[in-house]
């Protein structure tokens, strides 16, 4: 799993790719739930061009989708959830419930999916940073607030912070 860290206007971020070139992780300084550095393998700088340049795109405010290989690695419930989260259109947030609702879980579900939701190792790409608290406001999230607020800003999105 060789991995590469790259600047961006949220500081900078260590994306790992499997051997097979998916991206496997995108994680921020301070991110809560990165595995320890020596787990990521050989550091490379070059890998994974294409995510690079679709991430640089995104900040410069010229790319609103991803298309990426991913490899994603959890429980069967975690996937689920973060393949749901790629579905949360660019530009808008939806809440753990409605997200529990799109999923067919019930209400009480929501807090497992905030906890599926925290986990998710490949940030930004899978916009985990999209889900908000039923209030509108901001709630949790593993590289901080102030970055999901930035990514949120990037993005234009309607949400009531």
């Amino acid at each position: 799993m060789p991995y590469a860290v790259i600047g961006s206007p949220i500081g900078d971020l260590t994306l790992v790719g499997s051997d097979e070139g998916e991206l496997m992780g995108i994680y921020m300084e301070q991110h809560r739930h990165r595995p320890p550095m020596e787990t990521f393998g050989p550091r490379d700088d070059t890998i994974l061009p294409e995510v690079v340049r679709q991430l640089t795109e995104y900040f410069d405010g010229t790319r609103t989708t991803f298309d990426v290989p991913l490899k994603l690695v959890g429980t069967p419930f975690q996937r689920e959830v973060w393949t749901a989260l790629t579905e949360i259109p660019y530009g808008t947030t939806t809440t753990y419930g409605e997200l529990a609702d799109v999923l067919g879980k019930t209400a009480a579900a929501s807090r497992a999916v905030g906890l599926a939701n925290g986990k998710n190792p490949i940030s930004i790409i899978v916009p985990c940073h999209r889900v908000v608290a039923s209030t509108g406001h901001l709630t949790g999230y593993a590289g901080g607030l102030s970055r999901k607020q930035a990514l949120l800003s990037l993005e234009r999105a309607d949400a009531l912070f």
